[in-house]
């Protein structure tokens, strides 16, 4: 086992004090400021709020429509996450589980995705849902998002999977259950942490993701809560105090649910480690 020495210790802990202050700084200045009005940013960026006002959260949410953004994203991106959760677990309890013929490069071409972004393929993608009439609609990203998402999924649900003893499985089947009664109350029970991290983490990349909403959406009414703070950003000149807010109440959502959420995080990445 490795451990490290006295100095070691302390440059572990410097390093990560360092990081943790570029982390949390930028964080807090925009919290502080969202606070303040435009001169008083200009005037003091670096300090806490003197005379705080909350007329900023009324006006970002009036003006960006955020309550809208809000619905809007979490219908997108609770959608994707029941996909991804679904699409992802199926495919990876069939390749962990089950012999057949091409599992190997099933597995090894859903990994493709890890190694080449969505991105470089935003052209074909656009075409294809302007084919299918999906452009401009919510199910197009929820589509998009689910495919974005399943390769890590995969990844590690299949590592989870993989730990499931062969036995239970086996034991279940004698007792009459079939493959998707297995799955289901035998499988899934076991692989709980998983899951918890790929919603989590899927729930947060779909919800934070600006790409797509950008290229795909034109309609105000169906913007995301990324696309909505985005009128803030001017061409000439950025409203910082409506800036500062809009993008505090559009982060607010995935710290909340991390902080519901995170003892299941940690226990699943604990878990997964110890794999």
């Amino acid at each position: 086992m490795l451990t490290l020495s006295k100095y070691g210790k302390i440059l572990v802990y410097t390093l990560l004090l360092i990081y943790t202050m570029l982390v949390l700084v930028p964080f807090l200045m925009m919290i502080s400021n969202s606070f303040k009005s435009m001169r008083d940013i200009y005037l003091k960026p670096f300090s806490l709020p003197t005379d705080p006002s909350f007329r900023n959260i009324i006006d970002a949410w009036n003006q960006a429509g955020i309550g809208r953004g809000y619905l809007n994203s979490l219908i997108i991106a609770g959608s994707a996450v029941v996909g991804i959760v679904i699409i992802s677990s199926f495919f990876a309890y069939a390749i962990s589980k089950y012999e057949f013929r091409g599992r190997r490069f099933l597995f090894m071409y859903s990994m493709l995705g890890l190694a080449f972004p969505a991105r470089l393929a935003i052209i074909p993608i656009y075409l294809l849902l302007r084919n299918m009439n999906l452009t401009n609609s919510r199910l197009g990203l929820i589509i998009i998002y689910i495919a974005v998402n399943i390769p890590f999924s995969v990844f590690l649900l299949k590592n989870f999977i993989d730990g499931v003893p062969n036995e239970l499985s086996e034991a279940a089947r004698i007792d009459g259950a079939n493959p998707l009664q297995i799955y289901r109350h035998v499988v899934i029970p076991l692989i709980k942490p998983a899951i918890s991290i790929v919603s989590i983490v899927s729930f947060v990349n779909v919800w934070n993701d600006f790409f797509f909403p950008l290229i795909f959406i034109n309609d105000r009414s169906k913007a995301t809560i990324t696309l909505a703070v985005s009128i803030f950003f001017g061409e000439y000149a950025n409203r910082w105090n409506l800036l500062f807010t809009s993008l505090t109440l559009a982060i607010a959502p995935t710290i909340i649910l991390f902080l519901i959420f995170s003892r299941q995080f940690i226990a699943g990445m604990t878990q997964g480690a110890i794999k």
